[in-house]
């Protein structure tokens, strides 16, 4: 009989913890049972094995991550949603360091719940970018370059690769805004615009708002 108060999503729950704990590679059947206080076979009854708990992991982290995202652009658009939704990416991923590993994967072409989680994500940035004019081919660029800035930064920072004393909120800061600066002066928001040149000059140095940015 499985254990007394122990269930799949219990045992889900408590995966997800040892994951930010530990890591989502170094996350072992093993060490899970040890955090529930049963033997290992006993899991058996709850769970598909490892690579289902993994799976079901990336899936959740996927959907929670895009829950967040969506809830820091309502009410924003352009240069505000760019920064509320970065600045919401980095404090999820800091929070939940092994489960934001999980969601760093493309998502598997034959699991529907692994395709919508990932899409959920995704269209919340395309949403942000649609504020640009950016669709099709030019916001996937788009959205590719901003989540390989704030993903690179984010992992060098949970890495310990920023060894300077000068203030990482700064950095991040700093980062953000370079983002916000060229997502306006792209090439295809400038043929969609040609009127609105003035609005989308690059950011000046010590600038931190673009003129008639939203």
């Amino acid at each position: 009989m499985p254990r007394a108060g122990l269930t799949p999503e219990r045992v889900l729950v408590e995966a997800e913890h040892l994951t930010d704990e530990v890591g989502v590679d170094a996350l072992t059947l093993s060490a899970l049972a040890d955090r529930l206080g049963v033997r290992q076979p006993s899991l058996y009854k709850h769970i598909d094995g490892l690579a289902a708990v993994k799976r079901d992991i990336a899936v959740r982290a996927k959907a929670e991550l895009a829950d967040v995202l969506a809830r820091a652009a309502v009410g924003r658009s352009r240069g505000d949603a760019v920064r509320s939704i970065a600045a919401a990416y980095r404090s999820w991923a800091h929070q939940h360091p092994g489960r934001y590993q999980a969601t760093l994967h493309a998502p598997d072409p034959t699991d529907p719940d692994d395709g919508a989680a990932s899409a959920a994500a995704v269209t919340v940035v395309l949403d942000v970018l649609a504020g640009y004019h950016l669709h099709g081919p030019d916001a996937v660029h788009a959205a590719r370059g901003l989540r390989s800035a704030l993903h690179g930064f984010v992992s060098l920072e949970a890495a310990g690769g920023f060894g300077l004393s000068h203030s990482l909120d700064d950095s991040y800061h700093r980062l953000v805004e370079d983002c916000v600066a060229a997502l306006s002066s792209d090439p295809a928001v400038r043929k969609d615009h040609p009127d609105a040149r003035h609005s989308l000059r690059p950011l000046r140095r010590g600038q931190h708002r673009l003129p008639g940015d939203r």
